[in-house]
């Protein structure tokens, strides 16, 4: 926590610098400091009362540079936002000090025409650069939910999947991330240009350990995709199904699935009147018909929704992943979620905890590509009651063979799997010496600096 003397001096000396926006007002800082956190009942409390003192708009990557060089020399946290359109608190200030608003660096640099690789500034909007690229034949290949508002740095900071997964696994997955340009956190900054190996460290890792002003990202050649529903009656005719298309020869960019009463808290357009579990795909032109071959083997109920239309804001990718506890929140906010990779087999884990849950526990499934392998992700929402109900929840969910994700914490390594990375512990002290970057993120740095007789050293990777 910076002392009032640093800050005032820091905000009088930024206060001079015209490519440096000061925003001081109550309601900035306020707005500022948070992002969708309140999606956890565990994590609301802790991190409301955090609020930056300080929020700074660099204008270009020369003023992030003399930001981070003056909040080196005052010793001033820095916390860095995109959008803030995440709900695990990846943004919040913990120890106050300037949160940077990276939204003015949002320029597509470079697209080769050869690779499909761009080159892109982190505030750009994943909307606008899936336009972009569109325009030259190109897509995203993976995005979250919230990709009409989200930055392309924040979704690299805090996300991990979504959209695409499907086809393209998680962000962390060797070949989506190319290289990157990283500020260090000094009093004298250096401007580093990290390949596909360096860059890694800070995929994932909140803002903790560099400061991003460019990214460098493979792109898919574009796919105007089509819109399905399909509702079946039995859940596990549904989790079948499913698996058999996730599995086909079907190029997929979404498969859904959502257990009946889900459907009931989804938007009026979500689609026809539910008639069972319901089953949401984006899907190539060329395999409308093998999903209704599929659908009709399966005894289910296909709807044909058409092409998406990416101007509308209504279509199933907005009903997917996170949008849909969004939607679960809105009509009832006495629900929250978990996240987690199904263990193989998935049918006996889930009727298992369906049977010790009951109701409390409405599952939501997502078609994933991991290590190669189609997988089932489960976003189940959860009925809240207590912070003991939650932890029961989740021992059961291990106890039956599933990898949590959990969304109640707020370090990078206990929301992920759980070990230390010690690339990313080794990459912060590399680019943040002084440990001012999103402190009290990283669990391994913390661990790291209070090992006695090593202040400061890399901790060795659990995993």
């Amino acid at each position: 926590m910076a002392s009032s003397e640093s800050l005032a001096a820091l905000a009088a000396e930024l206060a001079t610098d015209h490519e440096l926006e000061l925003l001081c007002g109550d309601a900035d800082l306020q707005r500022y400091s948070k992002d969708f956190y309140d999606y956890s009942p565990i994590l609301q409390p802790r991190l409301s009362p955090c609020r930056a003192d300080l929020v700074v708009r660099p204008i270009t990557v020369a003023g992030v540079e003399r930001l981070a060089a003056a909040c080196g020399r005052h010793g001033v946290p820095l916390t860095l936002r995109g959008s803030g359109t995440g709900n695990y608190g990846q943004c919040v200030p913990l120890e106050g000090g300037v949160v940077m608003l990276c939204g003015s660096l949002r320029e597509v640099e470079l697209l080769d025409p050869s690779t499909g690789v761009v080159t892109v500034q982190p505030g750009c909007l994943m909307r606008d650069l899936d336009q972009h690229l569109r325009a030259h034949g190109r897509q995203l290949r993976l995005l979250p939910s919230t990709w009409r508002s989200a930055s392309i740095g924040g979704f690299l900071a805090g996300g991990s999947g979504g959209i695409g997964s499907i086809r393209w696994g998680f962000l962390r997955d060797p070949g989506h991330l190319l290289g990157a340009e990283v500020i260090t956190m000094e009093s004298t900054p250096r401007r580093l240009q990290l390949d596909a190996t360096e860059a890694e460290a800070l995929n994932h890792a909140y803002g903790t350990n560099g400061i991003v002003t460019r990214l460098q990202l493979a792109t898919a050649p574009v796919v105007d995709w089509h819109q399905i529903s399909i509702d079946v009656e039995t859940w596990s005719a549904a989790v079948a199904l499913l698996q058999r298309c996730s599995r086909s020869a079907l190029e997929l960019h979404l498969a859904t699935l959502l257990e009946r009463s889900v459907l009931d808290s989804l938007p009026p357009w979500s689609g026809p009147e539910p008639n069972g579990h319901r089953l949401l795909l984006l899907v190539a032109p060329d395999g409308v018909d093998t999903l209704a071959r599929l659908a009709a083997a399966s005894g289910a109920v296909l709807h044909d929704l058409g092409p998406e239309d990416l101007a509308g804001g209504q279509g199933i990718r907005e009903l997917s992943w996170n949008h849909t506890t969004l939607h679960m929140r809105s009509a009832d906010a006495g629900w929250t979620y978990l996240q987690m990779l199904l263990p193989e087999p998935e049918l006996p884990a889930m009727d298992h905890l369906k049977q010790r849950w009951g109701d409390a526990l409405l599952w939501h499934l997502e078609g994933v590509r991991q290590q190669g392998a189609a997988r089932l992700a489960a976003l189940p929402l959860v009925r809240w009651t207590s912070a003991e109900q939650l932890d029961a929840l989740m021992t059961d969910c291990r106890e039956v063979g599933a990898v949590l994700f959990n969304p109640h914490v707020i370090t990078v390594e206990d929301g992920g799997l759980g070990v230390v990375d010690g690339d990313q512990v080794a990459a912060k002290q590399r680019f943040d010496p002084n440990g001012l970057l999103n402190p009290g993120k990283l669990r391994g740095w913390l661990e790291s600096i209070s090992s006695p007789g090593c202040p400061g050293s890399p901790h060795p990777s659990q995993g």
